[in-house]
């Protein structure tokens, strides 16, 4: 029998989100727009963190390559903001993730959350007005607990459940918004009864994670699946048992009015290629390797023929 999970609705007030972020959450990474793209063109959206930014220039070369005028308005935080500004029509595109998407917006429904093809239909269902969603990658990233190598042997750890009895000793940390979702503190309580002795925001799987994880300021960390700094730093990641974190494909959101047969067809080609393996592998260009997302996002299409 399929394993449900009950998924929940965060949404954060419009004020409170946007003063967490700065006072313009698409300055960052923005490039300029011409009076004419605003009418014809894309405006590409990204959260902040580096695998989304660098779907986002993926997404910009294809369909730049595909003779469609794109801005790019980068790193515009969390997917309270970039939802929003995906309605007010600040921006047109982004990519997402279809599981957190539905776990997002599904309002307390008992939903499916480990089957691609239950999530689809029950995020066609709660999408909102004026949003489309194209094809799906088989490329998955999901949200993962790690913890070091140490911690792991010293507190017989290996899946989710284990951290239960000795979670009040350990500090977690996240990106400011694991507090408030499903897909953090609160399911973890609620499906695997683990309340950690303090929460600990930080930025969401970044550099500060992964430092605050590897000197022990934090004993375990929100991570995401295709980090390649996990096998880099010899990190474990538990496993989820319960399909908390459920199946996670990469899908662009885009806004109705600005999708055509152009756009459609270059992003459905993209997708088609993108592997959790090969995702990892570009990801690692800009996390490891410190390469910009421009560079690596030519790089993997270039191997994938489609420039």
């Amino acid at each position: 029998m399929r394993r449900r999970v009950l998924l929940t609705f965060a949404l954060l007030s419009g004020a409170g989100v946007l003063n967490a972020c700065g006072s313009d959450p698409l300055t960052p990474s923005e490039t300029p727009a011409d009076s004419d793209t605003a009418e014809t063109g894309v405006s590409i959206g990204s959260a902040n963190f580096p695998e989304s930014e660098l779907l986002a220039e993926m997404y910009a070369q294809v369909l730049e390559a595909a003779g469609v005028q794109v801005t790019r308005r980068f790193g515009i935080g969390s997917r309270e903001v970039y939802l929003r500004a995906l309605q007010d029509g600040s921006i047109d595109l982004v990519p997402e993730y279809n599981g957190a998407l539905l776990s997002y917006l599904s309002e307390g429904e008992d939903v499916a959350v480990d089957d691609r093809v239950a999530v689809r239909a029950a995020l066609e269902e709660v999408l909102p007005d004026g949003l489309e969603l194209l094809s799906e990658a088989d490329a998955e990233d999901k949200d993962s607990l790690v913890v070091t190598s140490e911690t792991a042997g010293r507190l017989s750890l290996a899946s989710i459940p284990d951290l239960a009895p000795v979670a009040g000793e350990l500090v977690l940390g996240a990106g400011a918004e694991y507090a408030e979702r499903r897909q953090g503190l609160v399911g973890l309580q609620e499906v695997y009864g683990v309340s950690f002795k303090e929460f600990r925001p930080l930025d969401a799987g970044g550099a500060l994670t992964v430092g605050a994880l590897s000197d022990g300021a934090i004993q375990v960390a929100s991570l995401l699946s295709t980090d390649p700094v996990i096998a880099e730093n010899g990190f474990i990641v538990l496993t989820d048992p319960e399909n908390l974190f459920g199946v996670q494909n990469v899908v662009p959101l885009i806004v109705a009015a600005k999708n055509s047969a152009e756009v459609s067809a270059a992003l459905d080609a993209l997708s088609a290629t993108l592997t959790t393996e090969n995702l990892t592998t570009a990801v690692g260009r800009i996390t490891v390797d410190h390469e910009s997302a421009a560079s690596a996002a030519t790089a993997y299409l270039q191997d994938n023929n489609l420039l």
